[in-house]
């Protein structure tokens, strides 16, 4: 049995997380960790990671966050003290924060993945490979992504970590373009297009084209509700229990 502290206990992806782990047999949510405190009754839910350190008397194995950049130094702080392998999935982190998580690594296991979804994560290999062949081969790449009207960040994570991965299988030698409105030039055969939708209740769409002479190749991954994601974090911190300290990556949970 994994003991999971949930922190963003009371947001959309808490509830889902929950939801999950009430169904499985090997995992327990020990607390959660919601600015709102309140919580859903089949466990208890803190305010803070201070508070939560007050009350919780048995140690957890894991902590899986799907919380905000605001509670990221109370996460972080935590984890490093009590040595407690951290799943973070939380988007929109800065560059500052990134860097804090790696430094923490080296006191306890660290494990972030801009999606938690095992579907994306093997696409990221998929796109790498493919832009090695492709791109000497005069492909053209852009990266569409579309979510919800409710996500505050653009370009997703996930649409980020898809260029970022084409980048690394190219030497890194290409830049990314979010916008071309002010731009009367041709494209650059240098670059990685990524443009961004919002609406509605779309829960994930991320299509990767490779675009070359007369013959266009998409790969493409929707996210049709919110629990794959709660199944990778899940997945996860069973992976990270145990782990010594380290930064891993889903591409390690799923070999």
């Amino acid at each position: 049995m994994v003991r999971v502290i949930l922190s963003g206990a009371d947001g959309r992806m808490g509830h889902v997380i929950a939801d999950l782990a009430a169904a499985d047999a090997d995992v327990e949510i020990a607390a959660g960790v919601d600015i709102a405190g309140k919580g859903s009754g089949s466990f208890p839910v803190y305010k803070s990671f201070t508070e939560l350190e007050d009350n919780l008397q048995e140690h957890a194995d894991a902590i899986i966050d799907f919380s905000s950049p605001k509670a990221f130094d109370g996460l972080m702080d935590y984890a490093v003290k009590t040595k407690t392998p951290v799943v973070v999935c939380t988007t929109g982190l800065s560059d500052e924060q990134i860097e804090r998580l790696k430094k923490d690594s080296r006191k306890t296991a660290v494990l972030r993945s801009a999606n938690m979804s095992v579907g994306i994560n093997l696409l990221l290999k998929i796109v790498k490979e493919a832009a090695k062949t492709l791109a000497p081969a005069g492909f053209d790449i852009e990266i569409v992504e579309a979510h919800h009207n409710q996500k505050k960040d653009a370009p997703s994570g996930t649409a980020l970590a898809l260029a970022d991965s084409i980048n690394d299988g190219l030497d890194d030698a290409y830049t990314y373009t979010y916008d071309r409105s002010d731009r009367r030039e041709k494209r650059d055969p240098k670059e990685i297009g990524i443009s961004s939708v919002r609406g509605g209740t779309i829960p994930g769409i991320h299509k990767v084209i490779f675009a070359g002479q007369d013959e266009v190749i998409e790969f493409n991954h929707t996210a049709y509700s919110r629990s794959i994601f709660g199944k990778g974090a899940l997945a996860a911190a069973k992976y990270l229990a145990g782990k010594s300290a380290g930064f891993y990556s889903m591409a390690d949970v799923i070999g």
